[in-house]
């Protein structure tokens, strides 16, 4: 998505899997910034089918349309892109107490690991997961 006249915006999908006040994120290959397990929605894919797809991919988790609701949209600078470049993340909420909700998730050779983080954590973390974190403790969810 881009116009002649502005910075592309990349639209992103991402999973937001909360246990015991912390939030999911996976380590990006070789490096020390973490990342919502998700990513970029293929062209004919609607943001729902990409989380989906993008979690069972990213953390071996294998989720339908049930087991996620919408939590909202954040828009930011992408990391790692061009100046100008942003990110518009769609970020779904796995749902409390459903049968993944207790599900392990494990990092997949397209991640390094899997870390549970807090809102301490935000250094550690691009603009569009420091905003995610923010919104998460605003809703009470994560410390």
């Amino acid at each position: 998505m881009s116009s002649p006249s502005g910075p592309a915006t990349l639209r992103v999908s991402a999973l937001l899997l909360v246990r015991d006040r912390r939030v999911l994120m996976v380590r990006a290959r070789g490096r020390d910034v973490l990342y919502l397990p998700g990513g970029k929605a293929e062209p004919d894919e609607t943001d729902l089918r990409a989380v989906l797809r993008e979690a069972r991919e990213e953390i071996a988790l294998r989720l339908g349309p049930e087991d996620v609701e919408l939590f909202g949209t954040v828009l930011e600078p992408a990391h790692g892109q061009a100046p100008g470049t942003m990110v518009a993340m769609t970020l779904f909420t796995v749902r409390p107490g459903g049968t993944a909700d207790s599900a392990s998730p494990v990092a997949s050779s397209e991640v390094d690991a899997v870390e549970w983080v807090t809102s301490a954590d935000a250094d550690r973390c691009p603009p569009a997961g420091v905003e995610t974190l923010r919104r998460l403790v605003a809703a009470g969810l994560v410390d």
